[in-house]
């Protein structure tokens, strides 16, 4: 144990002292780039790198090298390669794998790493970039004139730095290649001849035109063949890396144009409404004349527009004003501020021009045009088309609809920004009439050069940025003026435009025809007679999908004038007399008018709430004079004075009057005192099962407690069981035909005979009535007598030696004492069990 401990210690000692010990300075390759010492990087592909004598160490000869985690020679091994030959070691891609960075060197017979010494493994990283001279700005995947000189920017942050040796005999050495248009293959490039073959990667990176190689320059593209050039670094073929995998460098690509200045666009052909960008291509940070030719003479609402605002662009009329004079291009601009601009480009000869289009912009091809103002021989053009859009109008639903409804206009427009929406049918004039307001006709008032505002003249609707639209439109709110039952046409335009032949020359439009039908209401009550305390409802359907309905309730004595009641999304409605309503109410005759407001969603008749006459005596049709008309009185029914029939036939007749257009539907129904009736029950014995029926005008779903009791009274002894006899429930009234019904099932197995009472009770309303009838003893089965077969005997020829037992020849045999126990057992039993029940 002691001998163990001091060789922890030692061991401990020596690894301490080695990690003391202080770094080695970073230190170029040995004489030549194949010798190898310590902190050196070497890379993978690399081959024959002498090993010996640089990382011997304390170990002597290297036989491996080891990676650990966290670069720990006492941790995990993370990777470890094998060196079969020191002075010849080459770096195989497959025995690094992932694991690129520091390694150990490891000596066979001790197989420890020595954690003094060590060597980086990496993989190359050249990388390429090509820019304009200024050496900012970046050409990659761009166009470029033949003006423009290239420089390339070369990069290798890691081995640029490290695989130089001392003498420099062998420093890395790669080839800029460049892929023509036509698929060859060059080294030498530009107008001006630059070799780009075997440059010397002197530094981590430098610029082909930055004076570090005497050879090199900025490449000048004059005359050099128009297309798209690829270009990559290659290491040359007297490196160690040539031709293998993952060393060459990223790919970058430029493309030299055939003409000093291009123009195109990014849309051949635009919807008017919409958009488009130009882009010119020409010298770095060159200034060109940009305009429209010939756009629509005079017409400056009918062309594209150069958006303000945009970098390197002047459109302002000085500018316009300048190239509109120039003898040179004003034969071909006319007179429109905004279409001709000054456009300065980036520093990679390029800039994009954004036009702008809107629904009044003439449908047809727009040629732009640009040019070098230094030379009038240098320019382009380049065509775009604009196009009309398309509006498109549907509905939700059918097509048909009731007056009052709302209906879900949508639809799309790729036109312009607004949807403007009128409506043309009977007696509406050809230019028809605002959607959203009848009576503002749509004419060419609306866009004459003083208009009223939109909405006066049409429902202007906000189009989405996914060209879509859509628009609820209340038929009940049409302005002061009523639309009739029938066919209509609702127009959608692009632009503000009246519905006449003329107005919608040359506008983009959808149409929609729809049908409006007369609102009706409808009612009906859950029975015709109820009891009193029973639940009355009115139910129906109010078409056209108002707001309320309105009842009114008339009977002997008792008014119910206008009671309010909301109509659900499906047009449907129930108006519900509560239990506690009806309960008072006096046997009798009712009669109820449910009122639809129609159209306009008021409740043109209705209590009078001013207070002059009363709140619940009079009937006023409000729908003068809440329009705030002072010389237009409402027309005034006393309804107290009238009876029940005639004061219902007085409100029709305000509803039936042509000043109102409230529609009704009428119904009666009749109260009555809540009864129950039991049919006859016949009379029953113990352990039948048989069912009590009867009638009632109690309503459906209401409940009835039923009691069947025995009817007798008579004291009991004391020796007497005293079970009850009978039976009760509770069952619910059925639907009949001509009055409800109810069953009750009743088991008389238990029931002793007697004279038994019946109650049906109902709970609300509150009623009762009663029957009887006989349970009887269970009749006796009568089981039929058989007589014996008679038996022949033959004698027996020795005479018996025990005289034969007598049977006797009663009918029934009488029990004996011990069958008269046995019957005592089962009585007491049968006593013991009903107790326990």
């Amino acid at each position: 144990m002691k001998s163990m401990t001091k060789l922890i210690i030692v061991a401990s000692v020596i690894l301490l002292a080695a990690l003391l010990v202080n770094p080695v300075a970073a230190a170029q390759r040995g004489a030549t780039v194949k010798d190898i010492v310590t902190d050196d990087h070497i890379f993978v592909y690399e081959k024959c790198l002498n090993l010996n004598p640089g990382l011997h160490g304390a170990f002597g000869v290297v036989t491996a090298l080891r990676k650990f985690q966290d670069d720990d020679t006492t941790k995990t091994v993370l990777n470890e390669i094998s060196v079969t030959n020191e002075n010849c070691f080459d770096v195989l891609d497959a025995a690094v794998g992932g694991y690129t960075g520091v390694y150990y060197p490891v000596n066979g017979a001790p197989g420890k790493a020595d954690p003094a010494v060590s060597i980086s493994i990496d993989r190359t990283d050249l990388a390429l970039g090509v820019y304009l001279t200024n050496h900012i700005d970046s050409l990659d995947g761009k166009s470029v004139t033949r003006d423009t000189k290239l420089a390339f920017k070369i990069a290798a942050p890691k081995f640029g730095p490290n695989y130089q040796t001392n003498t420099a005999v062998f420093p890395g050495q790669v080839d800029l290649r460049f892929t023509t248009p036509d698929g060859g293959f060059l080294t030498i490039f530009g107008n001006n001849g630059v070799n780009f073959g075997f440059v010397n990667v002197t530094g981590a990176q430098f610029f082909t035109d930055d004076g570090s190689h005497a050879t090199l320059a900025a490449v000048d593209l004059t005359n050099v063949a128009a297309g798209t050039y690829t270009a990559v670094l290659k290491f040359s073929p007297n490196m160690d890396f040539y031709k293998q995998a993952g060393t060459d460098s990223n790919a970058v690509t430029f493309t030299v144009l055939s003409k000093p200045i291009t123009i195109t666009t990014n849309k051949e052909t635009v919807v008017r409404g919409n958009d488009f960008v130009v882009t010119i291509t020409g010298e770095s940070l060159h200034t060109y004349f940009l305009y429209i030719k010939n756009p629509s003479p005079g017409a400056a609402k009918t062309a594209p527009f150069i958006l303000d605002g945009q970098p390197g662009v002047n459109n302002s009329a000085a500018v316009f004003n300048m190239i509109f004079n120039n003898a040179k291009v004003g034969t071909d601009l006319d007179n429109i501020v905004g279409t001709a601009a000054n456009v300065t480009t980036l520093a990679d000869g390029t800039r994009p021009i954004e036009f702008n289009t809107t629904s009044t912009t003439d449908d047809k091809k727009y040629t732009i045009k640009v040019i070098d103002p230094s030379d009038y021989s240098k320019y382009d053009t380049v065509d775009v088309t604009v196009e009309k859009g398309v509006v498109t109008i549907t509905y939700e639903g059918t097509g048909t609809y009731y007056l009052g409804e709302t209906i879900k206009l949508s639809g799309t427009n790729t036109d312009s920004k607004k949807v403007y929406l009128f409506i043309k049918g009977p007696n509406l004039g050809d230019a028809g009439r605002s959607l959203s307001n009848l009576s503002q006709v749509t004419s060419a008032a609306c866009v004459s050069p003083t208009p009223p505002t939109p909405t006066e003249c049409w429902k202007v609707v906000d189009v989405n940025t996914d060209n879509t639209w859509s628009f609820k439109w209340d038929t009940s709110k049409l302005g002061i003026t009523s639309l009739d039952a029938g066919t209509y046409t609702i127009y959608a335009t692009a632009v503000q435009a009246d519905g006449t032949t003329a107005g919608l020359s040359g506008v983009t439009y959808s149409t929609a025809s729809v049908v409006l039908k007369k609102p009706f209401v409808t009612a009906s009550v859950n029975q015709n007679t109820i009891a009193k305390g029973d639940i009355l409802y009115i139910t129906g359907t109010a078409e056209g999908k108002p707001n309320n309905v309105f009842v009114w309730i008339f009977g002997k004595n008792y008014r119910s004038l206008g009671n309010s009641q909301s109509v659900q999304s499906d047009a449907s409605y129930s108006y519900k007399l509560d239990r506690s309503d009806t309960e008072p109410l006096y046997a009798g005759q009712y009669f109820a008018v449910v009122q639809h407001p129609m159209m306009n969603g008021i409740d043109d008749i209705t209590p009078d709430t001013r207070g002059t006459q009363g709140t619940e005596a009079v009937v006023d049709p409000k729908g003068t004079w809440r329009q705030g008309n002072a010389s237009l009185s409402p027309t005034i029914v006393i309804l107290s004075g009238l009876q029940a029939s005639d004061a219902a036939t007085a409100l029709i007749d305000l509803l039936n009057s042509p000043n109102v257009d409230d529609t009704y539907t009428k119904l009666s129904f009749n109260i009555e005192e809540p009864w129950i009736r039991i049919d006859t029950i016949a009379d029953h014995y113990v352990g039948d099962t048989f069912t009590i029926t009867g009638t009632t005008n109690m309503a459906e779903g209401d409940q009835i407690l039923m009691t069947v009791v025995s009817a007798s009274f008579q004291p009991t002894e004391k020796t007497q069981t005293g079970e009850f006899s009978g039976s009760s429930g509770t069952v619910t009234v059925q639907k009949g035909d001509t009055y409800n019904t109810f069953s009750f099932d009743v088991d008389a197995s238990t029931f002793k005979p007697d004279e038994y009472l019946v109650t049906a009770e109902g709970v609300q309303p509150s009623v009762t009535t009663t029957a009887t009838f006989n349970v009887l003893e269970g009749q006796p089965t009568t089981v039929p007598t058989t007589a014996p077969p008679t038996v022949v005997t033959t004698a027996p020829t020795t005479a018996p030696t025990t005289a034969p037992t007598t049977v006797p020849t009663t009918a029934q045999a009488q029990p004996g004492f011990g069958a008269l126990v046995a019957l005592v057992g089962l009585g007491a039993v049968a006593l013991l069990v009903l107790r326990r029940r």
